[in-house]
C-alpha cells in the first residue's frame, strides 16, 4: 500500500534491496531463469557443432584429401574424416541444446568433452592454443556454482 505519512511515501514489503529487511538478496539461492553461466556454455556448444558440420561438408569438397590428411593423417580417408567430424557434432549440438533444458545428463557430457578437448589442447601445444581455451572455458562454466545449482534445483 502506498500512502503518505508527512512527505515519506508509506510501503509494505521486502526491502530495498527484496530481502528479508531490506538485506541484499541470496543470489545463489533457487533461479527459474537460465542463468548466464548455461546460455554461454551452450551458445559456445552449438557454436562447435556447427563448425563440425561446417568441417564436415567441406570435406565433401575438393579440399577433401586436405582435410582427410590433417584429421586422419593420411590421403584418401575422406569417409573416415566425414564420419569423425559428425560424431563431433553431434558430441556438441545434442548437449548444448538439452543443456538449456535444463538436462543433468547434458552438463555431464559437457564437462567430459571439454576435459577430453583440454587434454587434447595440451598434446597438439602450441598449434591449440584457442581450442584450448575454449575447452577451459567451457568447463569452467560448466563447474560454477550458479550452474551447479541450477542442475541441482528441480
Amino acid at each position: 500500500m502506498t500512502g503518505q505519512r508527512g512527505d515519506e511515501p508509506v510501503r509494505d514489503g521486502p526491502g530495498p534491496y527484496s530481502g528479508l529487511f531490506g538485506s541484499a538478496p541470496d543470489t545463489y539461492g533457487y533461479q527459474t531463469a537460465t542463468p548466464k553461466h548455461v546460455t554461454v556454455a551452450s551458445v559456445i556448444a552449438i557454436g562447435l557443432g556447427a563448425l563440425c558440420l561446417l568441417l564436415a561438408a567441406l570435406t565433401l569438397t575438393s579440399a577433401g584429401d586436405q582435410i582427410s590428411e590433417v584429421l586422419t593423417g593420411s590421403q584418401g580417408n575422406t569417409p573416415v574424416a566425414v564420419a569423425a567430424t559428425l560424431v563431433c557434432a553431434v558430441v556438441y549440438l545434442v548437449p548444448g541444446l538439452y543443456l538449456r533444458k535444463r538436462r543433468a545428463w547434458a552438463r555431464y557430457v559437457l564437462i567430459a568433452v571439454a576435459a577430453m578437448g583440454i587434454a587434447g589442447g595440451i598434446m597438439a601445444l602450441p598449434a591449440s592454443l584457442l581450442g584450448l581455451a575454449i575447452h577451459a572455458t567451457l568447463l569452467f562454466l560448466m563447474l560454477q556454482r550458479p550452474t551447479r545449482l541450477w542442475f541441482t534445483h528441480r
